[in-house]
């Protein structure tokens, strides 16, 4: 007989993958044996419903649950994840006037959202209530949040200086953020700096050197950005290839880089080069910046983005690709 933690790893992992049809066809028996009502359980249908865009869904689920810190802070991170930010800080600020409190994962969950949205002057207020009005003390999390919100705001300077007055060591993830933020706006000198602390940190993590690579390169700086692929073979590393699911009939269909194996491989590329038209009518202008080192032809990098994994399967999984990185999820799926 399952109980309740058994429906907890089917609907996590159902989340996981987007497997929403699956999610649903197994919620009437969770319903009908009222399971729904322990916190876990229903939370894990509020975070399955919110992730795969069914944001309607997720609310009329959320009413229905005891409503505690977990499921307050799937809701929020749902709904940012999704560029809701303003909604996020609504449903915020009604947890407060629930007399719920909010605790370190709801922080970072309303961080994400303001991040989303680029709520940067929402997001300070934020950092500065947990501490000030809570009494908080934030973690790495938190500090990477931060960071990312200024950064991908264009707040660079900013970002850096947050990042040495944190009165405790920035790990990858701090860095890491930096050094998106500055591949996002071209910023080579604070990106090559950020990314020497990130190989001191994470030497491991291969995307940190494919980043700093291609900025490198992007710029013209084939010697350095040589340099830096160099370092990353001699120490062995190979970029794992990026995947992304959808679910179709029932069924988890998932998607690889370049992928080619699927019996309508021809049929789903023309279609992507419909989209793809069709998105550019409507004023949508691609960013070639992030592709691979050495694509000059805008035809061909035309073709690298109609291949990346979340147009194959217009999901939005992977947060890396400058392309996709200045969208909230439901206007990826919305293509």
């Amino acid at each position: 007989m399952p109980n309740q933690w058994t429906w907890v790893s089917i609907l996590q992992a159902y989340s996981h993958v987007g497997a929403l049809q699956e999610g649903m066809r197994i919620q009437g028996r969770v319903i009908k044996d009222r399971l729904y009502l322990y916190v876990s359980v229903g939370t894990c249908l509020v975070d399955m419903y919110g992730k795969c865009g069914r944001l309607e869904d997720a609310m009329s689920l959320f009413y229905q649950i005891p409503r505690t810190s977990v499921p307050w802070n799937a809701i929020i991170y749902c709904h940012g994840i999704h560029g809701y930010g303003d909604k996020a800080l609504k449903l915020f600020r009604e947890m407060l006037d629930e007399g719920v409190k909010p605790d370190h994962i709801a922080f970072v969950s309303l961080l994400s959202a303001c991040i989303h949205s680029g709520l940067v002057g929402e997001g300070q207020w934020c950092f500065h209530m947990m501490q000030e009005e809570c009494g908080i003390k934030p973690h790495l999390k938190q500090y990477g949040c931060m960071v990312d919100l200024f950064g991908r705001a264009g707040q660079l300077k900013m970002a850096y200086d947050f990042i040495i007055n944190m009165p405790i060591r920035p790990d990858s993830s701090v860095w890491g953020a930096l050094l998106g933020a500055c591949q996002i706006h071209g910023n080579i000198e604070l990106g090559a700096y950020a990314s020497d602390r990130l190989f001191e940190l994470d030497s491991e993590n291969v995307g940190y050197y494919a980043l700093m690579s291609n900025m490198y390169a992007n710029v013209g700086k084939w010697k350095r950005a040589e340099k830096v692929r160099s370092l990353a073979r001699d120490r062995g590393f190979k970029k794992t290839p990026g995947w992304s699911t959808v679910e179709v009939n029932r069924k988890v269909e998932v998607f690889y880089t370049r992928n080619q194996t699927c019996p309508k491989c021809d049929e789903i590329y023309h279609d992507l080069r419909i989209l793809t038209a069709k998105m550019k009518t409507l004023g949508y202008v691609p960013d070639y910046s992030f592709v691979l080192q050495g694509v000059e032809d805008d035809d061909e990098n035309e073709h690298i983005h109609s291949i990346h994994t979340e147009r194959l399967a217009t999901l939005k999984n992977n947060d890396q690709c400058s392309v996709c990185v200045h969208l909230p999820i439901h206007q990826v799926v919305g293509v």
